[in-house]
């Protein structure tokens, strides 16, 4: 088997940009996601020198870009926020192009059951433009999983007519919110091309993210369901909580890399 590709989402370590790039070099990371919605990494600050300068500071590194993060915080589910929301997300998929990578992930916001539902049509519709414009780009505008069960993510992501949707698979938000992970893999396997590599429980009905391989996603199970659909993209850490980031990346690193 190949070597499996283990990343880290910087703004895991808590060093800011250029330090936590080179903290993923110092401990073995083959790669790295980063969010690119504020700070110096946003679109409309990138000029594009700026975008020559870091493609040249991440070759150096010895890395490459897993995925950028383009996840505003609110969803698609208001239509009458899209528009803007759309075109940042389009600049987005324009600043991957030039940094040479061909994901961005973000969350669509929890789907309603009915897709009648105006908080459905507008997803649609938003997630409809934003596929097409990343099936034009030559990027994969990916979702992330756990709001919803898998199932029901793939009957909205088979009702968009384009491509350039895809699924950013995260197993401990599905286990946090009390869905199937490992199941899940199987029924987005034609979706998934990024995953977030995250453990967690959920305890009286309460979730809660853990150190890998310390919660409820039984990662060997995991990995092997992935293997089987035959994907050999990233498993990119994400630590959204503890005291001490680092070690438990370093840890999450070796944990992976035992498989």
């Amino acid at each position: 088997m190949a070597k499996r590709k283990v990343g880290v989402m910087i703004e895991s370590f808590r060093l800011g940009v250029r330090e936590g790039i080179k903290k993923a070099a110092q401990i073995g990371a083959d790669g790295f996601q980063i969010y690119v919605t504020s700070g110096d990494m946003e679109p409309s600050r990138m000029s594009r020198t700026a975008r020559g300068d870091f493609v040249h500071f991440v070759a150096n590194q010895g890395l490459v870009i897993s995925a950028l993060c383009g996840d505003y915080g609110h969803g698609f589910l208001d239509a009458a926020k899209n528009d803007e929301l759309v075109a940042k997300s389009k600049a987005c998929v324009d600043l991957a192009v030039d940094l040479g990578t061909n994901v961005v992930t973000t969350h669509i916001g929890t789907l309603p059951e009915d897709e009648n539902d105006p908080k459905w049509r507008a997803c649609y519709q938003a997630i409809s433009e934003l596929s097409e414009y990343g099936e034009a780009k030559g990027v994969y505008f990916a979702t992330e999983t756990g709001p919803e069960c898998a199932e029901h993510l793939l009957r909205f992501l088979e009702a968009i007519p384009t491509t350039g949707i895809k699924a950013n698979y995260d197993p401990a938000n599905l286990v946090m919110n009390g869905f199937d992970a490992l199941g899940g893999v199987k029924v987005l396997k034609d979706y998934i091309v990024h995953t977030h590599a995250k453990d967690g429980v959920r305890v009286d009905g309460t979730p809660k993210e853990v150190a890998l391989g310390e919660g409820d996603v039984n990662f060997p199970q995991y990995l092997a369901a992935l293997d089987e659909i035959g994907y050999d993209g990233f498993l990119t850490i994400e630590r959204e909580v503890g005291d001490d980031p680092v070690r438990d990346i370093v840890k999450a690193v070796d944990f992976l890399r035992g498989f």
